[in-house]
């Protein structure tokens, strides 16, 4: 049973004080690389921008929270068929004036005064709402499960999965591509479909990946030449920067000298506004860097310690939720988040390619931040109409 009044709004404080902490945080990283960004940046106003982007983001999580979260599936087709419509814009280049394409990516729109939108963020809570309502109709309809329901129901997300993963992945964007992948991923594994039927897929993308790691060290050329006649170019340069980046430096500098800041910052950092090691793309993707450099591996432990009682808070609510809708919704996000986490981290210090994929709620970006908020304000809905019984 849920709480529908919109007048006793129960707020997750715990979550609300952690997100908060992580925005300030961001806002201060952002203020003591500013003066060390390259020229090009000059007049960016980073931290005035993000914090804008902060109060918008805090203006939808108050106006997700007045409506009942069960309404979402009234908006979800709409949602998923306007951002499936700009990555299709995105994909045919058209209107050319408000595509922007940098660093080789096509994954931007400029809008007249609302500035510039990266569809692919937006498209992660639209996955996560649209395949949440797919499960949840699904096993409405079905009260019975076969193995044929199950193998309908995982046709029916990948239907839905794959178009967006598609357009997503040849602007190019991994990063973005891998998001969604895993979003997908930890919502098929509480869809109730049946293990018989999900292991062979796990088995099927490990050998897969297996493959593709063992063609490297078997066959380097025959791998290279087909990355270099595919739309998955980029793929091969960082991959290859990942596994040596001292051999190709065009796609391991950037990781070198990230680690070689965050080793730099030892135990306790060297202090505020210290910045030797000048890490490319530091106040959007590197922001981790930034953050280990001035404030060594204490400061960075708290960054991470905030991250998993975000994510421990958000599993709280799955397993709090007495709605299956509910408990769906905040599995996309915690897979969400919890793979972007670790993406971001983990490229940082080469445990994982690097992938351009933005660490929530700390780096510098619009799209994104508005993004995670909109997430957080959907998780603390959930919360908030969740009722509790002593028995």
């Amino acid at each position: 049973m849920r709480n529908k009044s919109p007048n006793n709004i129960n707020l997750d404080y715990t979550l609300v004080g952690i997100i908060v902490l992580l925005g300030v945080i961001s806002l201060f990283t952002l203020y003591t690389i500013t003066p060390f960004l390259p020229s090009k940046y000059d007049g960016s106003h980073f931290v005035l921008k993000q914090a804008i982007w902060y109060v918008i983001g805090g203006g939808f999580v108050g106006l997700i929270m007045l409506i009942d979260y069960d309404r979402f599936k009234q908006l979800t087709w709409y949602l998923y068929g306007f951002v499936m419509f700009l990555l299709l814009m995105l994909f045919f280049r058209f209107p050319s004036p408000i595509i922007i394409e940098a660093n080789g990516a096509v994954s931007w729109i400029k809008f007249p005064f609302l500035g510039t939108l990266q569809p692919s963020e937006i498209m992660k809570v639209a996955l996560v709402l649209t395949i949440a309502h797919v499960i949840d109709h699904h096993h409405h309809k079905y009260l019975h499960q076969t193995v044929k329901t199950d193998l309908w129901l995982i046709f029916k997300i990948l239907a839905v999965a794959l178009p967006p993963m598609g357009l997503v992945a040849v602007e190019p964007d991994l990063g973005g591509f891998l998001v969604l992948s895993a979003i997908t991923g930890a919502m098929i594994l509480i869809s109730g479909i049946q293990w018989r039927i999900i292991l062979p897929v796990i088995f099927t993308a490990i050998a897969a990946v297996g493959g593709i790691v063992g063609a490297y060290y078997l066959v380097p050329d025959k791998l290279t030449a087909f990355f270099e006649q595919s739309v998955f170019q980029h793929v091969a340069s960082r991959f290859y920067g990942w596994l040596n980046p001292e051999k190709y430096l065009d796609s391991g500098y950037q990781l070198i000298l990230a680690m070689q800041a965050i080793g730099s910052g030892q135990l306790f950092g060297k202090g505020i506004s210290h910045l030797e090691v000048n890490v490319p793309e530091r106040q959007t993707d590197m922001i981790f860097t930034a953050i280990s450099e001035q404030f060594g591996f204490i400061g960075a432990s708290i960054v991470i310690a905030l991250f998993f009682l975000m994510i421990y808070r958000l599993i709280y609510i799955a397993l709090q939720s007495n709605d299956q809708y509910g408990s769906y919704l905040l599995t996309g996000l915690i897979g969400m988040f919890s793979y972007q986490i670790f993406q971001n981290i983990g490229m940082s210090i080469q445990l994982l390619p690097i992938t351009g994929l933005p660490l929530p709620f700390l780096s510098y970006g619009g799209s994104s931040t508005l993004t995670y908020l909109i997430a957080i304000g959907i998780a603390l809905n959930i919360y908030s109409r969740t009722k509790k019984y002593m028995f």
